[in-house]
C-alpha cells in the first residue's frame, strides 16, 4: 500500500438538472486561471462530461465507476492518474443525485464514490422557486450523510439580495457552511440532446460561456474555502495499479501491434481507462476517421469502432463508400475487431434516422438500426459469454444508453441488469465482438488480451 496526500472534492447535487456540471467546469476554469494544477473525475459511465474538461479546460479528466470497478481498484485509478498534477487539486463532478445509485441503494453513486475516497462534499443546490424550504431540502441530505461529508453548499440560480438573507438562517439553524451563490445565467446554456449534453464542438462559443460563468463564480463563491476543504481530507491509502493488473498472456507480435480505433465528430466515446490498458497490453493505438479518411490505416492487426453519434452524421458515412468498403472487406478477411453502439450501428446494411430517411453503412451486420425515440435498454450490464474475446464463464461490465435499436442485435452473449433482467445480446466470434453495449475493460482485462492474442494470431497468417 501506499499513500498520497491528494487534494479533493466531490461536488454533488440533490438531482439531475441542478447545475452541479456548470459549476463544475466553472470551478475548474477559476482554479486554472489561477494557476492551480487542476485535475478532473467523472462519477459514473458518462462519456460526455470528461469531454468537456479536456477540450474546452484543457484538463485531464477520467471516470471513476464503482460498478465496473471495486472499491480498490477505484482508489488506484484516482491515485495513480495525473502525477503530474501533484499537488493540485482534484475536482470530483458527480452523477444524477447525491445518493442516486443502483436501484434504490446508494452503490456506485456519488456519495458512495466520495465515501471511498474519504472526499468532502460541496452540494449544489438549485434554489429557483424556494424559499425555507431550502432548508428542508439541505437537511434532509445532510440527515442521510452517516460519514459527515458534506462540507458546504452552493445556492445555484439565487439573487444575490435573497443570497444575503438565506445564508445566515441556513448556517445557523443547519451544521453546514454556505459556500456562496451562483445567479442565474440566462446567456450561459450548455444545450443536451437524448444521449446527455452536446458535444464541446457543436455549442458556439463555450469557452466564451465557461469563461463568463467562471469569471461569475469567482465574485460569488468562496473558492479559497473549497480549496481548504479539497485540502483537509486525509492521506488515501491505495495499492498501486501496476500491483492489480494481470501480466499480459498473449504471443509476442513480430512487429509493432497497430490497432485502427476510430476517432472522429461521429465516433468518441471512449474511456481513458480501456485506451491505457489496451497500450499498457502492448498495442499502438492508429486513430482514424470514418467520416474523412477513404481507407483503414496501413499495417494493422485490429479495429476498434467505439460509440458516438453516427446518427448524426449518416448521410456523410453513408458517402464514405470506400471507407465502407475497406472496413467491410477487412472484416471479412478476419480482422479482429470489436464495435460497441455508435460503432456497431456503422457495421449495419443500414440506418435509419430520426427523420425517416435510411442511409447505406458498411453491411457487416444483416440487419438495419432505427431510432425508437425512448431509451432502449438502459443502465448497467453484466455481459457473460461462450466465445470469442471473453470466454465460457467470463465476464465484462458495462452499460447500454442508446435510443436506436437494431433487427439483428445478435444473441452469443447473455447481457444482466443489476436488478436480474436479461436479455440476449451481441454477435461473436472467434475474431470480433460487435454489440450495444459498452464495455470497460478493466472489469476484465482478459478481455483485452484475448483480443490482442487474436490480432498478433491473425498478423501471423498474414
Amino acid at each position: 500500500m501506499k499513500l498520497q496526500n491528494k487534494p479533493r472534492v466531490v461536488l454533488g447535487a440533490p438531482r439531475s438538472g441542478s447545475g452541479k456540471t456548470l459549476v463544475s467546469i466553472a470551478l475548474m476554469q477559476a482554479l486554472t486561471a489561477a494557476g492551480k494544477k487542476v485535475s478532473a473525475f467523472k462519477c459514473g459511465p458518462d462519456y460526455i462530461d470528461p469531454m468537456f474538461h479536456k477540450k474546452v479546460l484543457g484538463i485531464p479528466s477520467k471516470n471513476l465507476d464503482l460498478f465496473f470497478a471495486d472499491e480498490k481498484l477505484v482508489e488506484s485509478l484516482f491515485c495513480s492518474e495525473n502525477s503530474e498534477t501533484e499537488g493540485g487539486i482534484s475536482i470530483i463532478e458527480g452523477v444524477m443525485g447525491l445518493y442516486d445509485g443502483i436501484g434504490t441503494t446508494d452503490e456506485a453513486s456519488a456519495y458512495h464514490l466520495a465515501n471511498v475516497l474519504a472526499a468532502p462534499i460541496v452540494l449544489v443546490v438549485d434554489s429557483k422557486g424556494m424559499g425555507r424550504s431550502l432548508l428542508a431540502e439541505i437537511a434532509g441530505f445532510l440527515a442521510l450523510d452517516k460519514m459527515h461529508l458534506i462540507k458546504g453548499v452552493i445556492l445555484n440560480n439565487m439573487s444575490e439580495s435573497f443570497y444575503r438573507q438565506m445564508k445566515p438562517v441556513i448556517e445557523s439553524e443547519l451544521a453546514v457552511q454556505v459556500l456562496g451563490f451562483f445567479p442565474v445565467q440566462k446567456s450561459i446554456k450548455i444545450e443536451s440532446r437524448y444521449l446527455g449534453l452536446k458535444l464541446p464542438d457543436e455549442i458556439s462559443g463555450i469557452k466564451a460561456m465557461v469563461q463568463k460563468a467562471s469569471d461569475e463564480l469567482i465574485k460569488t463563491v468562496d473558492i479559497k474555502r473549497i480549496e481548504q476543504l479539497a485540502s483537509d481530507a486525509p492521506e488515501i491509502a491505495y495499492t498501486p495499479l501496476e500491483n492489480l493488473l494481470p501480466l499480459p498472456k498473449m504471443p509476442k507480435a513480430e512487429k509493432p501491434l497497430r490497432i485502427a480505433l476510430a476517432r472522429d465528430a461521429a465516433f468518441c466515446f471512449y474511456y481513458d481507462d480501456n485506451i491505457k490498458l489496451l497500450e499498457k497490453f502492448g498495442a499502438e493505438i492508429v486513430e482514424f476517421s470514418p467520416l474523412t479518411d477513404d481507407k483503414l490505416p496501413s499495417d494493422i492487426f485490429g479495429l476498434i469502432l467505439g460509440g458516438g453519434y453516427p446518427e448524426l452524421f449518416a448521410e456523410k458515412l453513408a458517402a464514405n463508400q470506400s471507407m465502407k468498403a475497406s472496413v467491410l472487406a477487412a472484416l471479412e478477411q478476419g480482422l479482429p475487431s470489436i464495435a460497441e453502439c455508435g460503432g456497431f450501428m456503422y457495421l449495419h446494411e443500414t440506418l435509419e434516422t430520426e427523420d425517416g430517411k435510411h442511409h447505406g453503412m458498411v453491411g457487416a451486420v444483416k440487419g438495419s438500426c432505427s431510432f425508437k425515440n425512448k431509451l432502449v435498454r438502459f443502465g448497467y450490464v453484466s455481459i457473460s459469454g461462450k466465445q470469442g474475446f471473453l470466454k465460457d464463464g467470463a465476464v465484462i461490465r458495462g452499460h447500454e444508453f442508446h435510443y436506436f435499436d437494431s433487427t439483428n442485435n445478435g444473441s452469443d452473449c447473455t447481457a444482466v441488469k443489476p436488478s436480474g433482467v436479461k436479455w440476449d445480446c451481441v454477435h461473436c466470434s472467434k475474431n470480433h465482438w460487435w454489440g450495444f453495449p459498452h464495455l470497460y475493460f478493466l472489469s476484465n482485462p482478459e478481455f483485452v488480451q484475448n483480443f490482442l492474442a487474436e490480432c498478433v494470431s491473425a498478423g501471423k497468417k498474414d
